[in-house]
């Protein structure tokens, strides 16, 4: 149990019979955005068995006895401490596992108080993921223009701070050893900007599309040497037979002139 801006925080299971809000996604390309970030990293092999990366999904901390659950468009759990059947409905960190080590909010046309530091309860998301979870990374995605913030809470002050993209205008995950950044694509019909992840060497890690992709592009190039080596031998087979077809008639040639050529 901790205090802060006057609430006691404890962390409870959320009852059974409790009625989650049922609300529509605000922007169709959010749930493509969310699994775009979660394929990658399975196929990376860099999402443990026991992680969670839940899709516009409720978080929860009841503040003095009162339950507040926010749902943020990604997340990342590094591990849950319980069945998964257990957090079908919600997640409550610290009861059933860590806290998210990022939270992201992908705006769009509907408001959705991704700023909102308001202290009252119910609390704004801001407030709650700084306060009362502590998440210590947070970013903010606009799709459109393809504008990201990534803000990391400071140990000192327990505040957000905005942080500045390295070079290549991507942002190191601490905790996951990997970089954010905003790349330009296409992928299931959908061309525009998407957030992917690179490792510390700067690799990109693909989705499953590109892999094929590149399987493809591998077998092409696998074909393309083979009918280039069947070529070569043809043509050495040519050279050699040419060679033969030569030798025959030097030997002919000399045999008319009355000389037997040397075998």
């Amino acid at each position: 149990m901790t205090v802060t801006q006057d609430y006691q925080i404890t962390w409870e299971k959320l009852p059974d019979d409790y009625i989650l809000p049922d609300e529509p996604v605000d922007n169709i390309n959010q749930p493509a955005l969310a699994a775009a970030l979660t394929e990658s990293l399975q196929i990376a092999g860099k999402l443990p068995p026991n992680a969670l990366t839940p899709t516009n999904y409720g978080i929860c901390a009841t503040l003095n006895g009162k339950i507040v659950i926010k749902a943020p468009d990604w997340a990342y759990i590094p591990k849950i401490s319980v069945d998964r059947e257990e957090v079908k409905r919600s997640y409550t960190p610290q009861l059933q596992g860590d806290i998210p080590v990022i939270v992201m909010e992908f705006l769009s046309d509907t408001e959705g108080g991704e700023y909102s530091i308001k202290p009252t309860y119910p609390p704004g998301k801001w407030f709650f993921y700084e306060n009362v979870l502590k998440v210590p990374n947070y970013a903010i995605f606009e799709p459109d223009s393809g504008n990201i913030e990534v803000y990391r809470l400071d140990n000192n002050t327990g505040r957000y701070i905005v942080q500045t993209a390295n070079d290549n205008q991507r942002y190191l995950i601490a905790e996951m050893n990997l970089y954010l950044g905003v790349w330009l694509g296409t992928r299931e019909n959908r061309t525009g900007k998407w957030l992917r992840w690179w490792d510390e060497q700067g690799n990109l890690l693909l989705w499953g599309s590109e892999l094929a992709e590149e399987e493809r592009q591998r077998a092409e190039q696998e074909k393309q040497r083979a009918e280039q080596e069947k070529q070569r031998a043809e043509q050495e087979r040519q050279r050699a037979e040419q060679e033969k077809q030569r030798a025959e008639r030097l030997a002919a040639q000399l045999r008319a002139a009355g000389i037997e050529p040397d075998n």
